[in-house]
């Protein structure tokens, strides 16, 4: 177990672990995901991304855009089209999206999927405990205005779910979290969206890190020394 010198490094040294576990689930959930979308004739896209957000609240065009704040619009936007022409997703008049029932049916058929994905590949591990700690570090976690935590924090938790599905949901909106330190980050050096995603390694670079770092590290103060090594030890596990 590394020793952390401050909760910057800390925030550092979790966030590719947080990743990697998360995206192990999603790995683990392909085929059956994929089987799902045939059998249903929907489209995951979209509804797999915001699948924690639109069951609670519908989602602003705005809210989308910092979603996908590095994709190409045109893709989003069409892959919008392809949810309205489905039946998946509703558009009100000034653009928010809101899911159907058609639309709801699959979001809890694919937390299905997930919640065996997760139960299969993280087998044997203290699911509970390190749920309940997940979600101490996401309620301390600042919602900045106009940011994508804002759109997908607190994510839809359904009564009686196992807690591996919890723990991948809220692993999920962690990683927003630091989506938006990151953002407010190069922002804050003076980047446009293009600018950062080409930006190359350098001292410019590693300062936006480390500032992102810095930002990312406040939601971690929830929990005390010995419980962030053992969520960081006991994620590690999870990869």
């Amino acid at each position: 177990m590394p020793k952390f010198q401050d909760l910057s490094e800390y925030a550092a040294a979790i966030a590719p672990v947080v990743n990697a576990a998360h995206v192990n689930v999603h790995a683990a959930a392909h085929r059956a995901v994929t089987e799902l979308a045939g059998t249903s004739g929907v489209t995951p896209g979209l509804l797999s991304d915001l699948r924690s957000a639109l069951p609670l609240r519908p989602v602003t065009r705005a809210g989308l855009a910092t979603i996908y704040r590095y994709a190409d619009p045109a893709g989003t936007e069409s892959g919008v089209q392809e949810h309205l022409r489905e039946g998946t997703l509703v558009e009100d008049p000034d653009g928010t999206l809101r899911v159907t029932g058609k639309g709801m049916d699959f979001i809890r058929d694919l937390y299905a999927v997930h919640a065996a994905a997760a139960g299969r590949v993280w087998a044997g591990h203290d699911l509970p405990g390190l749920a309940a700690l997940a979600g101490r570090v996401l309620d301390r976690a600042r919602r900045a205005e106009g940011g994508a935590l804002e759109v997908m924090a607190p994510p839809y938790e359904p009564e009686g779910a196992p807690a591996g599905l919890l723990l991948f949901n809220r692993l999920a909106a962690v990683r927003y979290h630091r989506a938006d330190a990151h953002a407010a980050a190069w922002r804050a050096a003076g980047l446009s969206t293009a600018e950062i995603v080409g930006l190359r390694d350098g001292p410019l670079r590693a300062r936006i890190e480390a500032d992102t770092n810095l930002r990312a590290a406040t939601p971690y103060e929830a929990l005390s020394e010995n419980e962030r090594d053992t969520l960081y030890d006991a994620l590690l596990k999870l990869i």
